[in-house]
């Protein structure tokens, strides 16, 4: 009789769960209001799985930014290639990544998976320096947007980026800023934040040619933090799974509305968006009896 066992059978595999992968570099937020944090919340939400690579960490609160700290492009670099070794990508998603020397890294990163779309979110820089803003914006125009497929970000901050010597009493539509980020081999621009009367903003997503879709809705009273990111990593995802990109971005917007309009403030600050809106009961009715008590002490857990 042989001493050798028979192999086992092969375990059942559950292919139920995300079938899109999405990368996101981003620096960590400890307040959980944009950065990683949202990358993971809102791609998770809208059904992909996030292969997150942290480019820095925040030091801030709900109410402002204090400091950023980098992490070199050695270390991010290792990160992602380390793990698209493993599990492949559907689609990039760069947020604030700290440095011209990341955006360096990450552009040759996607020009070597070239055919992997590339959605870039450039978020209001107005608590850096002044000189920084003008080195990463520079070090994006130059290395990552050529290898931008969507570029997101609102009005206001593309057009002071990409259109700073604008001198018309009009204020740019999506579609000048689209021209302008064209330049630079942007096919896509996705423009947040237009005002309209009557408390109304306009969100565009337009090519040099022509406005290919618009969302309008009201707009909120709150100041939020992490909105951009949110729209940004959800619709990242919504084009991993397969979504043609109009109707990507008008789901990705239609997300975000959702979770600006469920939006908590759980600090003295801004109010974050709830990307898990979704998952909360909607009453309180189906309740745990009344003799149970789930509350525990201060410090009290034991092991």
């Amino acid at each position: 009789m042989s001493a050798t066992p028979s192999p086992a059978p092969e375990e059942e595999i559950d292919d139920d769960g995300p079938s899109a992968c999405v990368m996101a570099f981003n620096a960590n937020d400890p307040s959980g209001g944009g950065g990683t944090s949202a990358d993971l919340s809102a791609i998770a939400s809208v059904g992909a799985h996030a292969l997150p690579v942290v480019t820095g960490v925040y030091a801030r609160d709900t109410s402002e930014i204090v400091d950023h700290f980098p992490l070199d492009d050695e270390a991010v670099t290792e990160q992602a290639r380390v793990i698209l070794e493993d599990v492949p990508a559907q689609v990039f998603k760069v947020g604030f990544v700290g440095t011209p020397e990341n955006l360096s890294a990450i552009a040759e990163l996607a020009s070597d998976y070239a055919d992997v779309p590339l959605v870039a979110y450039m978020p209001d820089l107005s608590w850096w320096q002044d000189d920084q803003i003008d080195l990463y914006q520079d070090a994006c125009t130059e290395l990552l947007l050529p290898q931008t497929t969507v570029l997101v970000g609102n009005h206001s901050t593309l057009a002071r980026w990409l259109l700073p010597d604008w001198s018309s009493d009009k204020s740019p539509s999506a579609r000048d800023i689209a021209i302008a980020a064209n330049a630079f081999g942007v096919p896509y621009t996705l423009v947040t934040g237009i005002p309209l009367p009557d408390q109304f903003i306009d969100n565009v997503l337009a090519s040099p040619t022509a406005v290919l879709c618009s969302e309008k809705f009201e707009r909120f009273e709150a100041v939020f933090t992490g909105a951009g990111d949110t729209l940004s990593a959800a619709l990242a995802a919504l084009i991993a799974s397969g979504t043609e990109l109009t109707e990507a971005v008008t789901e990705a917007l239609s997300y975000l509305d959702r979770c600006l309009e469920s939006g908590f403030r759980p600090g003295m600050g801004q109010v974050i968006p709830d990307r898990l809106f979704w998952a909360h009961p909607e009453s309180d009715d189906e309740d745990t009896p009344d003799d149970v008590d789930f509350d525990l002490p201060p410090h009290a857990t034991r092991h």
